[in-house]
């Protein structure tokens, strides 16, 4: 049956269609089983308004009458069908008419049949059908045969889900590619808000991967060539910055697009293209080695928001193959509200639109760490991120809703559905309109108590939309990326010039850089490391500690770039033991007496250690017996604490900061500062997210770091509370013992305080 199984496989991979792949299933299942009938129900999407509560709906049979199909239905509660769906688990039953379940249908020629065989089609825990095989004779199907339909129904799920995502199966069929009701799909939150507007599909015209290696003869002419298109796109981000500044009327979005910018400016990835070019390849293939070398060392990094970042290479990429090919967009008619949606979309592509009319984003890549979700974010522009049910191909012209809180895109919504958006969309402006005037109000609670508000900083460019909303430092810097960047590790004096443009940016409030965090699972392209087990392995403060050449020369280039500031705060991350701890204030002595030798005396930087290993909590007495800070990194602790990788999408739903682990973690870490007189700070997810925010506030947490999109909107949940309420709200968090008591608790709490608005769309 293995044979016959895989035959069938690559049969229904090849199928035209969803409904073309159904009939086949039903047509192959039943003939390699020797049954009377092989029928599949598909679960009604709770999206679609017409909808009403869940039904089974028959969509594809051999056996039974096929002029039935979309016409029966069965409610969860009806049937044998519904039981297999209701309960999410297999039937097989020799005599199906004895069970106590059994409903006999009319009309679909069931009579005859016993033998009985329910198999649920689960994508990720949802059951979205049943799979049904009968007998005519009193029978039961073999260990063998169960396999193989269950083989089966996992195959066929996760093309039900996209099918159901995209309206494919409510489609009437008289106009392929139309779509008959409003229909929806999911993805990640990027920025929060609810908005109207007309799909504007960009196509990506050519790509990198279809590119074909032709050798030169030329090399000459192709370096003039890439020349050309490479100042091209450098002017294109030049007119977006002066387009952005307009839009905020503010000219400090210009920093977001100097990366970009840089980078065609000359520099390692310009240098690749040329160097394979002068090994004989044409422009095009040039490129597309180059890109892809540089976007591979990005690819392999565990960290989201740096794996970001290898997109954004891809996309600088395909922009100069535009410009190699003279490819011209041409003149268009852009609509008044505008969503702009794409394949593998990014900042880049925002150049294409008048942003004045931009309302919305949706990417099929990409999450709330990218480039695109900041821009929209500083912008106020809600956007909806790796979105890959959705057919975008298929949405031009049509009407959008982008409801940035869940990630959900609502296409052609109608009647109720699409009042209630409506008035969502109407109560986000106002939320807005509020939340823009407490930029320069501090977070103070009723109570006196004030709180800093830091971002969270990976490049120069994300400094912009953190200026624009009254950020007060920055808690997190990640020097990594100038590192992950180049070819070889960056010398002293270009760290030093890179520190300092961060420091004078925010002189006067702290800025808080941490030391190199790569190894392992990010590693560096001129410094390879193979592990078994990267999320444990050499990685952090283990590695610069095995290297102390590399470790000293950022030292020194912090405290050289620190010089007349004195607003510099050292961060040493993955800290799991007191020796390591120790070791690294040793060369941080060392570089601040080498300094001082070269260039006068200075300021020592205060210096923290990152707590986001279980070790760590565990010794946090003796941390911060010996630090002057403790910054938090619940995305790590989290994962540390709860065994669960985050980025693996069969385990992430589980992943949760609200853990009552991970509190518990966090309170027994800030009760070992308060003992020693050191800060303890929070720079993780969780201090940005308003629900984690109050708990942080209860514990007595007075310095939190987040993303720039969300400074705002904490700031507000800081206002609405005393410190009192806080500690209350905590204690009774504490008693919880699961993550969904917690958020049921918070979200109450948030709600009597007029603050739903924070945690999903609408503003009351």
């Amino acid at each position: 049956m293995l044979d016959e199984l895989r035959q069938i496989v690559t049969e229904v991979s090849k199928s035209a269609d969803l409904r073309a792949a159904l009939d086949l299933i039903a047509r192959r299942v039943q003939s390699a089983l020797d049954a009377s009938v092989c029928s599949v129900y598909v679960l009604s999407d709770e999206s679609a308004p017409e909808a009403g509560d869940h039904v089974l709906v028959l969509q594809a049979t051999e056996g039974l009458n096929k002029a039935m199909i979309g016409h029966v239905s069965l409610a969860l509660e009806e049937g044998l069908v519904g039981q297999v769906a209701r309960r999410a688990e297999l039937i097989n039953l020799e005599d199906a008419s004895r069970h106590s379940a059994f409903k006999f249908v009319t009309d679909i020629g069931e009579e005859p049949y016993h033998g009985f065989m329910g198999v649920p089609i689960i994508h990720r825990g949802e059951v979205l059908g049943v799979l049904v095989v009968q007998a005519r004779e009193r029978r039961r199907f073999s260990e063998d045969q169960e396999s193989f339909v269950v083989t089966l129904a996992t195959q066929l799920a996760s093309a039900l889900r996209h099918a159901r995502a995209s309206g494919e199966l409510m489609r009437t069929g008289n106009e392929p590619g139309e779509f008959d009701s409003a229909f929806s799909a999911r993805g990640l939150p990027g920025s929060p808000g609810v908005v109207f507007g007309t799909a504007v599909v960009v196509a990506d015209g050519y790509s990198l991967e279809l590119v074909e290696s032709r050798e030169v003869d030329d090399i000459d002419h192709e370096l003039a060539v890439l020349d050309s298109a490479i100042e091209a796109v450098r002017q294109e981000f030049e007119q977006l910055k002066i387009d952005f500044a307009r839009a905020s009327g503010s000219e400090e979005e210009n920093l977001l697009f100097d990366a970009f910018i840089r980078m065609l400016s000359g520099g390692s990835l310009v240098e690749g293209i040329e160097q394979h070019i002068r090994a004989g390849n044409c422009a095009p293939a040039a490129l597309r080695d180059a890109i892809a070398e540089h976007a591979a060392v990005f690819e392999q990094m565990s960290d989201a928001y740096l794996r970001e970042r290898a997109q954004d290479i891809r996309d600088l990429g395909n922009r100069i193959l535009q410009k190699l090919h003279a490819e011209s967009a041409g003149p268009c008619e852009w609509p008044e509200q505008i969503v702009l949606v794409g394949a593998d979309l990014s900042a880049s592509h925002l150049a294409e639109v008048p942003t004045e009319r931009l309302v919305g984003i949706v990417s099929s890549t990409g999450s709330g760490s990218s480039h695109l979700a900041i821009l929209a974010r500083a912008l106020g522009v809600p956007a909806a991120m790796g979105v890959s049910d959705l057919p975008m191909t298929r949405l031009r012209n049509k009407e959008v809703v982008v409801d940035g809180y869940r990630g959900l895109v609502v296409v052609r919504p109608r009647g109720s559905l699409r009042e209630e958006f409506m008035r969502l969309a109407r109560e986000e402006a106002e939320l807005t309109e509020e939340l823009a005037a407490l930029r320069d109000e501090p977070a103070l609670t009723s109570d006196g108590v004030r709180v800093a508000m830091h971002v969270n900083i990976g490049l120069l460019s994300d400094m912009a939309p953190s200026l624009t909303v009254g950020a007060e430092g920055i808690g997190l810097y990640r020097t990594e990326v100038p590192f992950q960047i180049r070819k070889q590790f960056p010398g002293e004096d270009e760290q030093a010039h890179i520190y300092r443009e961060a420091l004078e940016t925010f002189a006067g409030k702290p800025v808080v850089l941490r030391t190199l965090d790569v190894g392992g699972d990010k590693p560096l392209s001129y410094f390879p490391i193979r592990e078994d087990n990267p999320f444990l392995g050499w990685r952090g403060i283990r590695l610069v500690l095995d290297h102390p050449e590399i470790f000293l020369t950022q030292l020194r280039a912090m405290l050289k770039a620190a010089a007349g500031l004195n607003n510099l705060h050292i961060l040493l991350p993955m800290i799991s033991a007191v020796d390591e701890l120790d070791q690294s204030l040793a060369y941080i002595a060392q570089a601040v007496d080498e300094v001082s030798d070269e260039i006068g005396d200075l300021q020592a930087p205060k210096v923290g250690a990152m707590i986001e290993v279980p070790s760590a909590v565990y010794q946090a007495d003796a941390l911060a017996s010996r630090c002057d800070f403790l910054s938090i990194g619940t995305n790590d602790l989290t994962q540390y604490l709860l065994a669960i990788d985050r980025n693996n999408e069969r385990v992430a739903s589980r992943y949760d900061a609200l853990h009552p682990a991970v509190l518990t973690a966090i309170r027994d870490v800030c009760a070992a500062g308060a003992r020693h007189d050191c800060q303890v700070a929070v720079c993780g997810e969780l201090a940005g997210d308003p629900m984690g925010a109050v708990l942080l506030l209860g514990m007595g947490i007075n310095s939190l770091s987040m993303s720039a999109g969300s400074l705002p909107r904490i700031k507000w949940v800081i206002r609405c509370f005393s410190y009192t309420e806080a500690r209350e709200l905590l204690e009774r968090a504490m008693q919880c013992e699961r993550p969904r008591e917690i958020r049921a608790l918070l979200t109450q709490a948030l709600e009597d305080r007029g603050l739903g608005g924070l945690i999903r769309a609408g503003r009351y």
